[in-house]
């Protein structure tokens, strides 16, 4: 498995958000307003990987008090990290494209509260993919530093 590439988050993301704006532009007045729990769901989804992340890096690399790590939870959990980051940048492209619409509209009630909904999903996506990102660099192989130096005779 190759690591994620930025460019292609980016580019997932802002495509995204343009063809939402877009559909937006023709659908927007008949759809419910959105909900506000994305953002602590995708919140503590990004806190969830950072630490699994943080605790995969220590058993990684052997520190005091921590278990061996199996070879295939450190690659199910690369697997976990790169699938949420490209989910991130889905629903973040998604999200944006709500706020991107909704800008122009902070005068109503109903597209004022859809803007900081969105606004602080898109915020959460990001996190996310953040996190997400931070996990996947966790699940790499430390070098081991006895292969640099010779062999003892």
């Amino acid at each position: 498995m190759k690591p994620t590439r930025p460019g292609v988050l980016v580019a997932i993301l802002l495509g995204l958000t343009l063809v939402t704006w877009w559909a937006l532009q023709l659908s927007y007045s008949s759809l419910p307003r959105l909900p506000w729990t994305a953002i602590p769901t995708v919140l503590l989804l990004a806190l969830g990987e950072a630490y699994t992340g943080w605790m995969t890096r220590a058993r990684l690399l052997r520190r005091p008090g921590t278990k061996p790590v199996e070879p295939l939870v450190v690659a199910r959990t690369a697997a976990l990290a790169k699938a949420s980051a490209y989910a991130g940048a889905l629903f973040g492209g998604i999200f944006g494209g709500f706020a991107l619409h909704t800008i122009e509209l902070l005068d109503r009630e109903t597209p004022r509260h859809d803007f900081f909904i969105a606004g602080g999903s898109f915020l959460a996506c990001v996190l996310l993919i953040a996190a997400a990102a931070y996990m996947e660099y966790c699940c790499r192989v430390p070098k081991d530093k006895n292969l640099d130096q010779p062999p003892r005779t």
